[in-house]
């Protein structure tokens, strides 16, 4: 799921598209081998122009002047929000708490750092995963 963009524009080139579609897919895999409910998770910044970094900097205090959002190889995932996939045939009915989400989330992103797929920084203030692809 794609939130709403107020700093960025919603475009990855190939590499970092793939990427996203891999965790996205990665993660859903992963919930349903532990009999969850499909979340999918939030994207929250993507690619951004000189004009929208400069706009950015003057409200977040992680907004770098080289970002690398300005290439699109790096995307944001929130861990705290997701968004329930509701299955009309879903017999799972729980919600499932987003701190369990998350580190489901995070052992996903970590397998593809580990891969050598990505770089990923942890911020702690916009409650994102920072994602690069390599």
């Amino acid at each position: 799921a794609i939130d709403r963009l107020r700093h960025s524009i919603p475009f990855l080139i190939p590499r970092a598209a793939r990427l996203l579609d891999e965790i996205a897919r990665s993660f859903s895999d992963s919930l349903l081998s532990r009999g969850m409910p499909l979340y999918r998770p939030m994207v929250t910044s993507v690619l951004r122009t000189e004009a929208d970094v400069k706009r950015l900097r003057r409200v977040n205090a992680n907004a770098s002047e080289n970002s690398c959002h300005q290439y699109g190889t790096t995307f944001d995932i929130c861990y705290n929000r997701f968004v329930r996939v509701i299955d009309p045939s879903d017999s799972l009915t729980r919600d499932v708490w987003p701190g369990e989400l998350k580190a489901i989330l995070a052992e996903v992103i970590r397998d593809q750092r580990n891969r050598g797929a990505c770089y990923v920084k942890y911020e702690y203030r916009q409650s994102c995963f920072h994602v690069t692809a390599r």
